[in-house]
């Protein structure tokens, strides 16, 4: 049964139903689909997700987090939830797409798996839906295989060692407007690191300048 993977049960079998009804089932049966769901969960778990992303990875820039989240915020990694949890087995069907394959098709379990979300929330609110969300991707949120920049390591390295936080500055901008040359510094100020570094703009800069300081303290 769902709800025993998913640890939630229903109180409205109802929308649980809908969640899991293709389109096609729907116009054969004169029946809501869950097209409607799909869109309202699709929405919840961009949210939720990024909401766990941002609290994460507290120092990772706008850019680094939507790389990390198109990569959990997908199709295809909608569709092995739906297959960990058992949906493409109760996924009502018509008889065309159910001939053709459509109880395989990828895009057809992510659909169920993000309606089923969004049928959660109706059933449960937001606070329970966020905490069986976080719960199914604590794992893929935690690995620690997503690139790290040097900034997200230094910080990491002084926190846990230091207890503090890097400080930085800009030293100085040169150079014409469309070409302009950042120097900062970043200073670990228990152990009296100071790491410096140049870029292009005042982000690539400090990364340089990351870098410098994790190359002194030996890492």
């Amino acid at each position: 049964m769902v709800h025993h993977k998913l640890d939630y049960e229903f109180k409205d079998p109802f929308l649980l139903e809908t969640a899991l009804t293709h389109g096609s089932y729907a116009n054969e049966f004169s029946c809501p689909s869950n097209e409607r769901l799909e869109f309202l969960g699709d929405a919840l778990l961009g949210c939720i997700i990024s909401v766990l992303l941002y609290e994460k990875y507290p120092s990772y820039t706008e850019g680094d987090l939507s790389k990390i989240r198109s990569r959990l915020v997908s199709g295809a990694n909608f569709a092995k939830y739906a297959e960990m949890l058992g949906l493409g087995e109760r996924i009502r069907l018509g008889k065309g797409e159910e001939s053709t394959g459509g109880r395989e098709r990828e895009s057809n379990n992510a659909n169920a798996f993000e309606a089923l979300i969004g049928a959660m929330y109706l059933d449960a609110g937001y606070e329970k839906t966020f905490e069986v969300v976080s719960g199914l991707f604590r794992d893929a949120i935690e690995e620690d295989n997503f690139p790290r920049d040097s900034k997200t390591q230094l910080q990491e390295v002084s926190r846990n060692i230091f207890g503090e936080t890097p400080e930085y500055r800009v030293l100085s901008e040169e150079g014409l407007q469309h070409e302009r040359t950042f120097t900062s510094e970043v200073r670990v100020a228990s152990c009296d690191v100071v790491g410096t570094g140049s870029g292009r703009n005042k982000r690539q800069s400090e990364q340089s300048a990351a870098r410098d300081a994790l190359r002194k303290l030996g890492y």
